[in-house]
Order: C-alpha cells, then structure tokens, then sequence
C-alpha cells in the first residue's frame, strides 16, 4: 500500500498536492506519507499476531524524528547500529528498553551510553565484542544483556551489497561456532547476561524462500540456547522487499522489482504465513527489524528539471537533485519509478539519463530511460524514496541537504528545515593565526 496518487492530473501525497509542496518548500525535497507508515506497522503486527513480537524499526533506513515518533507512539520498538541513533529514538520519545543495538564496531561511548540508558540488548557481532563489553560493563558495575549474531550462510538472493547472512560478509558469527561463544559468555564474561540470538540475512528480499530456509536451519540453535541458557527471544531481522513500481491512478500497483523487472511481490501476509508456524513451538519472543519495508514506499524526493541537454550519444534530463540527495541509484544500482508531478497528456517518449549536478559520472537517478516530454521548471517525483533515502544524504559539492515533509491527510508539517549556506560551515574554525591572508 502506499499514499500517492494522480489527482485531477496532479500528484499527491494523501491530500497533499506535491506540486505545491515544491513551490512552497523548494527542491530538493522529500515527502513521507504518514498514513503508508501507519499502514505498513498494522499490517505486520496483525499478522503476526500468533506470536509473541515486537517490531524493532530499523532506524538506518530513515531516521528523522518525526517518524520515530510516529513509529514509538504505535509501540514500536527500534533496531539501531549507532550511540547517535539511540539518541534519536530517544528524543523522538521511544524508549532504550525496546531497542536492540547492532552492529560490528561498537564503541566504548556508545556501549556505556546504551547501558546507562537501560538497552534491552546488544547484538553481538564477534567474541571480541562480547569481552570488551563485558569489560566494560564490569567497570560500570552493570551486567549487559546480549544476545550473538549467528551468520547462517544463506544466500539471500539479492544485491551484492546487501546481503549479509553469508560466510563471506562481515556481519555476524558462523554458525557452527555459535554454541562455543555462549559457552564463552557463560562461562568468561560474567558481567553479561545471555538474552536473545539474533540473525539477518539481507535486504530487499522479494520471495520468502530465503527466509523459510535460514529460520530452519536456525531453529535447532534457538532451542539448544534456550534449554541451556533460558534465552527470552529470537530475533529474525528484517530484509522483506518492496515494490518499486506502482501504478499512482487506480492504487493498483503493477508488481515490479527494484530492477524493473516484472515479479510477483512478497507480501506480509505470504512471510506471516510461512514462517510463524515454524517459530510459534519455540515460546519465545520473535524480533523482527522492519526498515525498507516500513517507510520505502512511504517517501518521494521532489526534484525540479534543470535543462535537457541532448547529445550525439544520448540525451540528458538535469535535474537539482544529485547522488548527494539520494544514493542509491549510484551505489546499489537501485532502481526508482520517477514520475512528473503534473501527469503528461503526451504519449511520446523518448529514452534520457535523468542526471544530478554533482561532478561525478556516477551522478544519475535514471539511465536509458523511457520519459515523456519535460520542460525547464517542471518537477519530477523519484518514488519509493522513503528508505535510504535522506538518511544516506551528504553535503558532498558543498551542497546544502533538502528539506523533509510529513504528510497528516491534508496537513504537511515541515519536519527538517532545509540546510543554509552557513549550516554547511557550522562548527568548522579557521586557525587563529591563519586568519589573515598575507
């Protein structure tokens, strides 16, 4: 599901008219859909409503406080990779008590941050991680509840970039090692105490095989931690995929991939079915860390066209919004629908690269692409935005970042100011004694 729709020619987000929005607010701009966040976290929690859970966001995917919030008052809790996060979530009004902390280089700041703050568990990555939080929370007089992050070596059938339940990747423990760490924590770190196990296999997982296959395999684990050492919870991760094409007049979508090629989607209720039936027996409580799928779809970025630019080669669409606003087409060849915000009435085409203006080759938000015709000052929409989108953004070309809306129906709150010219050298110093050119 998600909130954008042509109306009376016109794009909006719930009742929000984007076109609008952009003339208002400026471009670059981005717009989330709170009725689509909403919407994803009901789904999943009903769903899964067989067992006992609770759905930590993964807050890397978009962490502006706005949605935190949103996401905290529905009684989420939150999966977070950063001591900077944790504060987020915290002045969003959530709460340390329902976030698990991963990540691989957790430092000794953040991890005395979270145990003062009363996490709910560490996802450990290696047994050096173990030992040195448990050094720590010795010193602070502490016991902190972990939990290790077993890497079961299943591929998750998706990009190289982000798969991370395989050997090769630097996430997680090996599964064959994982029974000797928890005898190590039991045993040689007694300032921690044994909470959960944890697995994630992967993003943008667009069919519940791999899924099925890695809670399979994991399962015998889970029930040899939890007869040994009473362990509360199974953490499953997160990774469901999204569709990145969709129709925006009939609210139907067209079942599409992120690449563009024609797929069926997995939908919430297809993974409920599949895997709560294998995880209900073990009695315990089941993670699960929802980022894409919570807010992917919820979002568009709002680029305005800049000139075209047609070449013996190809032809180009330049627009004001760069790699430094939305990365992922440059770094995970992520494919995004991008629509004009006014519907044409042309049913010519002709094929373009939609480019930024950062001095990069790898600057583009579309290749090859079949576009209708576009005029100077004309605003297009980069759909499914929602998701490492603004939070992946950078100053990169001293460019300043955009600004940030939340759409309530016909309400659109601004949520993040765009940045300034002085925003861009706030905190930087020139030595004293440089100041004077001679």
């Amino acid at each position: 599901m998600h909130s954008f729709r042509y109306i009376q020619g016109r794009l909006h987000a719930e009742s929000a008219d984007l076109g609008a929005l952009a003339t208002r607010h400026g471009t670059p701009l981005y717009v989330y859909s709170g009725a689509t966040i909403r919407d994803h976290y009901t789904r999943l929690d009903g769903a899964l409503d067989r067992v006992d859970h609770l759905i930590c966001y993964a807050v890397k995917a978009n962490s502006n406080l706005a949605i935190l919030n949103l996401i905290a008052t529905m009684g989420g809790g939150f999966d977070i990779v950063s001591g900077g996060e944790l504060f987020r979530v915290l002045q969003a009004g959530g709460s340390a008590s329902k976030c698990t902390f991963a990540g691989v280089g957790k430092t000794r700041d953040e991890i005395e941050y979270a145990l003062r703050e009363g996490i709910y568990c560490f996802n450990a990555e290696s047994e050096a991680e173990l030992r040195y939080i448990n050094h720590i929370a010795g010193e602070l007089g502490m016991k902190a509840p972990v939990a290790v992050r077993v890497n079961p070596n299943v591929d998750a059938k998706t990009h190289a970039k982000i798969t991370t339940g395989k050997s090769e990747n630097k996430f997680g423990i090996d599964f064959d090692r994982i029974s000797e760490v928890y005898s190590i924590i039991a045993n040689e770190c007694p300032h921690l105490e044994i909470r959960g196990l944890q697995m994630h296999i992967g993003s943008q997982l667009t069919s519940v095989a791999p899924f099925v296959e890695a809670v399979n395999k994991v399962i015998p684990l889970v029930q040899e931690m939890k007869a040994k050492y009473g362990i509360r919870f199974f953490s499953i991760g997160g990774g469901i995929g999204i569709v990145y094409k969709q129709s925006l007049d009939s609210g139907t979508p067209d079942w599409w991939t992120q690449e563009g090629e024609e797929a069926h989607p997995l939908t919430v209720q297809a993974y409920a079915d599949a895997v709560a039936p294998l995880l209900e027996p073990l009695g315990l409580r089941i993670l699960l860390e929802p980022g894409r799928f919570m807010v992917g779809n919820a979002g568009t970025l709002i680029t305005k066209v800049l000139y075209e630019k047609k070449g013996a080669a190809k032809s180009f669409v330049i627009v004001d919004a760069g790699m430094n606003d939305l990365i992922r087409p440059t770094l995970y060849e992520g494919w995004h629908q991008i629509v004009p915000v006014e519907k044409s009435t042309s049913t010519e085409t002709h094929r373009a690269d939609i480019v930024g203006p950062i001095c990069e080759t790898g600057d583009f938000l579309a290749q090859d692409r079949d576009i209708t015709p576009v005029s100077e000052g004309d605003f297009l929409a980069v759909l499914s935005a929602g998701a490492y989108g603004f939070s992946m953004a950078s100053n990169y070309n001293s460019r300043p970042m955009a600004a940030e809306i939340l759409v309530d129906g016909k309400e659109a709150h601004l949520v993040r100011e765009r940045q300034t010219l002085d925003d861009l050298i706030r905190g930087e110093h020139i030595p004293a004694d440089k100041c004077e050119t001679e």
